[in-house]
Order: C-alpha cells, then sequence, then structure tokens
C-alpha cells in the first residue's frame, strides 16, 4: 500500500470521451514523491516532443504531494503543469483552496488530460464517476460567475475550478480560478485548458487517504499547528498577508513603477497592506487546513462599478498598481476583479498593461489600434486594456501574445522595455541592485517568476550592512527605510540563489504551501517527521527532498532544451532596460546591472550547476540525477 497517496492515476481522453482509473506508478512515488515532481516527470515522457501547446496531445496534468489534504498545516495545493503558451517551454504552476483535497479525496493523485472535446464541455468526478459533460451555456461567461452557476447546478459541496474569457480566447497569460479568488496562473495554464474545450472540472470526493501512522499523524500536527502560532511572525503576518511587504519593497527601491522605468513611488501607503485593511476588507480568507490565512476578501468601490474580490496581493498592488501608476487601492482591486472575471494571471497582466501604456505614449500603438485615448494611472484605460486582451479586439489580440509576443508584433524598439525572460513577464521586484534576485529570475526555469528564487532581502542585507538570513518578517518588521542604498555585491550571490531555486519550490512536491517556512520560519524537521507519520519513509529535508527538487531542475532545463531549438544562455538574459538605463529616482537612483556582471553571474551559476556555458546540462550532470533519457537531446 502506498501510505499517504489515494493511490491512483486518472486518465481523460477528451478526443474519444473515455476515462480511465489505473493505479499510480510506483517509480513515480519512489522517484519524485509527488506534486510538481509528478507533474515534471509526466510531461517530460508523454508530451510528444516538439508538440504545439494548444495541440491536444499536449497533456493537462493536475498533480498532488503526500501530504496533501492530511492534518497538516496549509496541505491544500494543487500543482498543473503543461507545455506552455507563454514561453513554448516548460510551465507549471499552483493553487491553494480546496480543489486538489477533492481530487485526492476521490481517489486520484493525479490527472491527466489530453485531447479536445467537441464542444464546449466541462469535466465532472464525483469519486468514480467522471463524465465529460456539455458546458455551451457557460461559454462566454466569468470564472467567478460559472463557479457560482456550477455550484448550483452540481451541489455547493463540489469544489470547481473554471477558465474565463480569456481562457477561452487563448490568451498566452490565461489562468485557471478557484474559490472566488485562487488562480494557477503565470505560464498560460487556463488558455491550454481553453483549447480543449474545456470550460471547467467539478470535484467531489469523500474516500479516505490511507496513512502510515494516524495517531503519530495527528500528535505531531497538532505540534505543528501550535509551533505556527508560536513563531514571531504569526501575528506580524496574518493581518496583512502579502500585501505586508509593500512599503518595505518601496523604501528600499524594489517596486516596479512605470513599467519597471523605475523602483519607487511617492503614494505606497495608499496602495499597502494597510490600506487594504482600511478601505476594502471585509474578512480574512484562507485555503485547505491554513493556520496564516494571507487572503482578504473585500469590496471595491469606484467609478466603474463595485466589486467583492479576493486581495489584492502583493504581486497584483505592485503590478497592476504602482507600475501601471495607479494609486488608488479601491481602483487596483477592481481592476483584480476584472482579471479574476476574465481569467487573466494578474501579474502578467500588469506587466502587458503598463508595456502597452509606454507603447502608446512612445506613439508605438495608435489611438485607432488602441480603440481610446489611454494613459498612464487611469483606471478607464487600465480595465479598457484588461478587456480588449481577454475579446483579443484591435490590439488587444496582439497582447494577448504577452510582452515578448507583443514587441516582436509592434516592432521600433518596443523590445527594451517588454519586461519578461523566456517570454514570462516579470513579476513585482525590480533588482537593478539586487543581483541575486535579478539573477534567480534570469536562471527560473518556467521565466520570470519569485516564486522559484526569492533572495531580495539577501541583496538587500549585503548592499546595507544587514543580516543576509534575515526572514521577511525580520525585515519588514525593521527599520526599513534608506535614503540610498549602496551597490550590492553580486560576487557570493550564485549559491543564495541556488538554495533558493531549490528550497522554494520543494514544498510544491509535498503538496503543502511554502509560506508557513518562508514567512513565518517553521523548521523543516516537522516536515520531515509530517512525511514519516504520513508514508512511513524516512525523509532528510536537505539530502532528499532537495536534491530532488534540484533535479526536477535539470529535468525542465532539458525540457526547454527538447523544446525550443536554439534553447540556451540567451533564454537567460534580463529584459535591456534593465542594463541600459540607470534607475532614474528613489534609493536606488543611478543602479543599473552591466551586461559584463551578467554575464560573470551567468557563468559562475552555469558551473556552480554542473552546466556548460550554454547553460546545458553537461552528460555528467544528467547521469549523476539519474536523468538518462534526457542524453539523447544534449546535442539538438
Amino acid at each position: 500500500m502506498l501510505y499517504g497517496y489515494a493511490g491512483n492515476t486518472l486518465r481523460i481522453d477528451l478526443d474519444s470521451q473515455k476515462t480511465e482509473k489505473e493505479p499510480l506508478k510506483k517509480d513515480w512515488v519512489d522517484d519524485f514523491i509527488g506534486g510538481r515532481g509528478f507533474t515534471a516527470k509526466i510531461l517530460y515522457d508523454e508530451n510528444p516532443p516538439n508538440v504545439d501547446p494548444f495541440d491536444g496531445e499536449n497533456r493537462f496534468i493536475i498533480a498532488m504531494g503526500p501530504l496533501s489534504g492530511l492534518f497538516v498545516p496549509a496541505s491544500g495545493k494543487t500543482h498543473f503543469c503543461t507545455k506552455s503558451p507563454a514561453t513554448g517551454g516548460y510551465g507549471d504552476s499552483n493553487m491553494g483552496g480546496h480543489f486538489g483535497v477533492n481530487m485526492k479525496y476521490a481517489g486520484y493523485d493525479v490527472t491527466i488530460i489530453k485531447g479536445k472535446a467537441k464542444e464546449p464541455s466541462y469535466i465532472f468526478i464525483d469519486n468514480d464517476n467522471v463524465e465529460i459533460r456539455p458546458a455551451a451555456h457557460y461559454w462566454g461567461k466569468g470564472s467567478t460567475e460559472v463557479e457560482e452557476l456550477m455550484k448550483k447546478e452540481v451541489g455547493e459541496d463540489f469544489q470547481i475550478l473554471t477558465i474565463g474569457e480569456a481562457g477561452e480566447n487563448l490568451v498566452n497569460f490565461a489562468c485557471i480560478s478557484h474559490d472566488f479568488g485562487r488562480q494557477a496562473g503565470r505560464i498560460g495554464i487556463g488558455a491550454v485548458l481553453g483549447s480543449k474545450n474545456i470550460k471547467a472540472i467539478a470535484v467531489r470526493g469523500n474516500k479516505s487517504i490511507p496513512v502510515f501512522d494516524p495517531k503519530g499523524l495527528l500528535k505531531k500536527g497538532k505540534e505543528t499547528y501550535a509551533a505556527c502560532r508560536e513563531k514571531p511572525g504569526f501575528k506580524g503576518w496574518t493581518p496583512e498577508g502579502t500585501a505586508g511587504i509593500t512599503n518595505w519593497c518601496n523604501d528600499v527601491g524594489a517596486l516596479p513603477t512605470r513599467n519597471f522605468k523605475t523602483s519607487n513611488c511617492d503614494y505606497a501607503d495608499k496602495i499597502n497592506g494597510k490600506a487594504i485593511l482600511k478601505e476594502l476588507k471585509i474578512t480574512d480568507k484562507g485555503c485547505f487546513s491554513c493556520p496564516i490565512p494571507c487572503g482578504k476578501y473585500g469590496h471595491a468601490r469606484t467609478k466603474l462599478g463595485n466589486a467583492y474580490v479576493e486581495g489584492p496581493e502583493y504581486e497584483t498592488l505592485s503590478l497592476l498598481g504602482s507600475n501601471c501608476e495607479l494609486d488608488d487601492i479601491h481602483a487596483i482591486a477592481y481592476a483584480n476583479y476584472i482579471c479574476d472575471e476574465s481569467g487573466i494571471d494578474t501579474c502578467s497582466a500588469g506587466a502587458v498593461v503598463s508595456f502597452a501604456l509606454e507603447c502608446y505614449e512612445k506613439g508605438y500603438i495608435s489611438k485607432e489600434d488602441m480603440g481610446m485615448d489611454v494613459k498612464w494611472g487611469d483606471l478607464d484605460s487600465i480595465v479598457h486594456i484588461l478587456k480588449i486582451i481577454s475579446k483579443r479586439e484591435g490590439i488587444g489580440d496582439v497582447l494577448a501574445l504577452g510582452v515578448r509576443g507583443a514587441a516582436e508584433k509592434i516592432g521600433y524598439d518596443s523590445h527594451r522595455f517588454a519586461i519578461h525572460v523566456k517570454g514570462l513577464e516579470w513579476t513585482g521586484y525590480e533588482s537593478r541592485n539586487a543581483p541575486g534576485m535579478m539573477l534567480g529570475y534570469m536562471t527560473s526555469d518556467i521565466g520570470a517568476h519569485h516564486g522559484r528564487c526569492w533572495v531580495l532581502g539577501s541583496d538587500v542585507a549585503t548592499a546595507v550592512g544587514g543580516d543576509k538570513n534575515a526572514t521577511v518578517h525580520d525585515l519588514i518588521s525593521g527599520n526599513s527605510s534608506f535614503d540610498t542604498i549602496p551597490r550590492a555585491d553580486h560576487k557570493n550571490v550564485v549559491p543564495l540563489v541556488l538554495k533558493s531555486q531549490h528550497l522554494r519550490p520543494a514544498f510544491d512536491i509535498l503538496g503543502t504551501c511554502r509560506l508557513q517556512y518562508m514567512e513565518i520560519g517553521l523548521e523543516t524537521k516537522y516536515y520531515e517527521e509530517l512525511y514519516y507519520y504520513a508514508t512511513g519513509k524516512k525523509m532528510d529535508f536537505e539530502k532528499d527532498l532537495l536534491l530532488l527538487s534540484e533535479k526536477i531542475w535539470h529535468l525542465n532545463r532539458m525540457f526547454n532544451k527538447r523544446e525550443i531549438p536554439d534553447f540556451g544562455r540567451k533564454y537567460d538574459y534580463p529584459p535591456a532596460r534593465f542594463h541600459e538605463e540607470k534607475i532614474p529616482n528613489g534609493p536606488n537612483k543611478g543602479h543599473v546591472m552591466s551586461l559584463e556582471v551578467i554575464e560573470e553571474m551567468l557563468d559562475t551559476y552555469y558551473e556552480a550547476r554542473g552546466w556548460d556555458m550554454n547553460g546545458i546540462p553537461t552528460r555528467e550532470t544528467l547521469e549523476k540525477h539519474g536523468l538518462n533519457q534526457c542524453l539523447e537531446f544534449m546535442e539538438l
């Protein structure tokens, strides 16, 4: 028996309308544990090489980990994976809420979907009953609207994920929505589901999950919840959630402003966590089994209308807020709502909208193309751009490609301020004086995403002479107001970046949220012990879990090498703005990341990874990690 697992894989073929339940493969469990490990393995093995992301043969994979759904803090994570339409390479995303837990309770650790339904459809899963049902009556409706309507159709106790209009129209950065405000975003996962004619997936499960030592797990679970409550960051984190870091990012010159033209604004107090508490918040909102609910459910009131919305999170505040020069918390929350209803990732949305505003300002996009006169800091303009992207109308059809694809179509010098890596838009940390953070973005396997690496605190601490190991709570609770910040040292950032790249996504393997560890400092020993009581297997967090996370990093790099003909070093460079333009104001005024420093960091990083100087894992590295199946693609 596989303790800690439901024990089954569900395969759904939309072409034949057939579904099949098969036993979960033991070698998947032994070699890749769960979650992100399963998805990386399956995508590499089962996706036909060079398949188009919108081809039916591109797999859409859902996976949970061994701790998912158990009496473990924040064990409600669901992992999704596919070939990304945004990057053309490996893509994954995870989501909180309650969906994956119910998939596991229904009896499935992994769900693999291929093909394309003949008509708009949704997938209905009620334990062993799996059906593909018509969904034409939902097509064209918004994500949260459909979730509400479907609960009336199938039952309130079903957990539902949906796509919006953007997913239906194959917008490259369309996301999946669930639980009226949780999203799996970033890499265009919603567009792939839309390409399969699937509007939603509804699941209900009431089966039990076998665990190795139920009494031991219950006792250790209680101890772990108690340990979370006793951490110094517990009370500091929960009230504002991720939005609590807004002022600190502004103070240290990391808050993206005006399409990353600069990194500091004078209205941070209007768009921070305290503004959410004062102006928007109705209640806290957490995911399954979470002791530190970071979601803030609130009510936005604007000239365009009112909306109930979860958020905004920090990334939304920075990218739809300061990056678009929107300085009103109600306006940002309303733009957040438009993204949620349309089914667009707010990170990429903010980057694309700000890119569009700059192109319009420079005359690269005409008023006729745009459909109206647009300007920075104007909610009407921002909502208009979001809507034409979702509908793919006018210039929105081009912007739906993301900033890389849009820059290729628009031309001029727009590629210089198209802020992305590998085709994925940069998230909420300007990094021209943060070499570790810059390198983390550059070398991320899915493109520019902070979820893979966050070492900004170390960068800042290095520059100002502080503690490189300080937690986020330590950083934002201390005195973080600086007039100027010295240049950060880039010489020793690689070990920190490597550790963060292995550590942050490691929790995606287990099926838990990383915030308990990252934000409040829950020790890794708890995860080792919880894993043992759940599975009966010993796990050393450093030697086993982080080594597996490293293995997955190499595997994903080789997936990119296999799928992108000229993939290599040039895909790891940051946008030109970051090495050509000095920051014009704020504590990092005058700083720029030179190409010389970028090249030096890449050389050191590749050597430490065991890759050649083009950024491709060597034969020795692949063999060392048991990835012999990748060897045939080394010389492509």
